[in-house]
């Protein structure tokens, strides 16, 4: 079993309800229904610490294939198997393919804002919520390229709906979650969405995911993205 817990490589569980929880790390209390057998709990903002790192990465690359970028933001040193930080990355790579294949954007703004609005969606809200994270991020990435408000009329329904496809992807495939796999099909949705609604037209390669062997609960052949170095499941 590869480790879930960042503190002592325990696997986690989930309540049923919040309790306050003290961060192993910072020792910020908080509410929260996730930690580990042993008691730990990574409060988000220590879960993605060195998340910075991604503007660089970013603004550096030249690739229009959000999956190549997404991966490599994956492999980064402060990116975990599962967390809260593909609720920045789903977004970001998509805003740098986007700027990448011609698509009007100032990507130097716009990856600080996907920074500040992907920090507001808890980890785990893709069962506590029924709404996961990376396909949240999607719908983020089509708000922030749209400049779309609570108040706003065609942005707003382009945003809910690109968040919608991404949900409904994720949705199909079913449980347990996995960062990787809805995240890659948050991106794919996000292509033809964009292709669809901007005439922006990103790569769209043939995913095969790398990170299998990390996932305890790895659907295995029944995952879209499996490849030669996956479990039976």
């Amino acid at each position: 079993m590869n480790g879930e817990c960042l503190i002592c490589k325990a696997p986690l569980e989930y309540l049923s309800e919040d309790v306050e929880m003290e961060c192993s790390v910072c020792r910020r209390k908080e509410q929260s229904k996730t930690r580990c057998v042993n008691g730990h709990y990574v409060c988000s903002a220590c879960h993605t610490a060195g998340i910075d790192s991604m503007f660089g990465v970013c603004l550096s690359e030249t690739s229009k294939d959000p999956a190549a970028i997404l991966n490599r933001l994956m492999k980064l040193p402060f990116c975990h198997m599962h967390g809260p930080e593909h609720h920045i990355l789903v977004g970001a790579a998509l805003l740098t393919a986007f700027h990448n294949a011609g698509g009007d954007i100032d990507l130097l703004r716009a990856l600080p804002e996907m920074k500040r609005r992907g920090q507001g969606v808890p980890g785990g809200s893709c069962g506590f919520w029924g709404a996961c994270g990376a396909g949240i991020s999607a719908g983020i990435f089509i708000s922030i390229l749209t400049g779309s408000t609570p108040l706003s009329g065609e942005a707003f329904g382009l945003a809910n709906r690109m968040t919608a496809r991404s949900l409904e992807a994720i949705g199909a495939i079913g449980g347990p979650r996995c960062c990787k796999r809805d995240s890659y099909l948050s991106l794919l949705e996000a292509i033809d969405f964009v292709k669809e609604h901007f005439g922006v037209e990103m790569e769209k390669p043939e995913i095969v995911c790398g990170f299998s062997r990390q996932n305890n609960q790895c659907l295995g052949k029944r995952c879209p993205f499996s490849g030669a170095d996956h479990p039976a499941g």
